[in-house]
C-alpha cells in the first residue's frame, strides 16, 4: 500500500519572514483605513499575546477584519492585490519557494495551515503554487438583503493552536485518509503550533521562536534556518 506523504507548512515567519496579517494591517493603515496610532497599539498588543501563546483568536479576528468589513469587498480585494505586489511578492524568498516545490516534485501533497484568515492568505498560498489552504475561515452575511461580505466572526473551528489538529484531521477525513494512513511532516516557527507538531510524524522547527527552539532541542526535532 502506498502511503501518501502530506507536508504541512505554517505560513507567517515559516514560509515568509513576516506576519502577513500584521503586515496587511500596517498596509491598510497606510491607506488611511484605520487610525494609525490606535491600530498600531492594538495590533502590537495582539501580536504580543500571539507570541506568548495567550491570543484570543475570536477577538483578534474581529479587530483584524474590521477595516475590510467597513471598506467593503471591491476596495478590499483591490487593496489586497496591491498588498501582494508591494509587500508579499518581495517577501517570498527563493529558498522558501524551492522548499515547497521540492516537496511537490517529490510527489508530496503540500498544505499551508495558518492561523491567519483566508482572505489575507489565499492569494499568498496561490503565489507559492499551493492549492490546499487551511486558514481561519470567515463568516459572510448571506442573509436576504445582507451585505454578502464578512461579518468579523469565524466560521467553524479556527486553525489556531489545537484547532490546527482538528482542521487537518477534517481535511484528511474529507479525502478518505487518516493520520494512520498518511505520513505527515509539519514545518513551523511558533510555540503555538506544538499541538500539530506533536501530532505529525516529523516536526521541523523552522526559523523557530525562542520557546520552540528550546523545545525542539529537547525533543530532537530538526531545526531549519530558512531565512538565515
Amino acid at each position: 500500500m502506498t502511503v501518501n506523504k502530506i507536508v504541512l507548512f505554517d505560513l507567517d515567519h515559516t514560509l515568509i519572514p513576516l506576519d502577513s496579517d500584521y503586515a496587511w494591517g500596517e498596509f491598510t493603515t497606510a491607506l488611511g483605513w484605520t487610525d494609525a496610532e490606535l491600530f498600531k497599539q492594538k495590533n502590537q498588543e495582539f501580536y504580543e499575546h500571539y507570541k506568548a501563546g495567550t491570543l484570543d483568536i475570536h477577538a483578534y479576528i474581529r479587530f483584524a477584519t474590521a477595516a475590510v468589513i467597513r471598506e467593503g469587498a471591491t476596495k478590499s480585494i483591490a487593496a489586497h492585490a496591491d498588498f501582494m505586489s508591494a509587500i508579499i511578492q518581495k517577501a517570498i524568498q527563493p529558498q522558501a519557494l524551492k522548499l515547497v516545490r521540492d516537496h511537490q516534485a517529490a510527489g508530496d501533497v503540500v498544505v499551508i495551515v495558518t492561523a491567519t484568515n483566508a482572505f489575507v492568505t489565499r492569494p499568498i498560498a496561490t503565489a507559492f503554487g499551493v492549492e490546499d489552504l487551511i486558514a481561519v475561515d470567515l463568516v459572510k452575511d448571506e442573509t436576504p438583503g445582507g451585505t454578502g461580505w464578512y461579518t468579523g466572526e469565524i466560521a467553524g473551528v479556527p486553525s489556531f493552536r489545537e484547532g490546527k489538529v482538528t482542521r487537518v484531521n477534517q481535511w484528511l477525513t474529507d479525502r478518505g485518509w487518516s493520520w494512520e494512513t498518511v505520513h505527515t511532516t509539519f514545518y513551523s516557527d511558533s510555540i503555538n503550533d506544538v499541538p500539530l507538531m506533536e501530532k505529525a510524524d516529523v516536526a521541523v522547527a523552522t526559523n523557530p521562536d525562542p520557546r520552540l527552539r528550546a523545545l525542539a532541542e529537547q525533543r530532537g526535532w530538526r531545526i531549519l534556518e530558512l531565512f538565515s
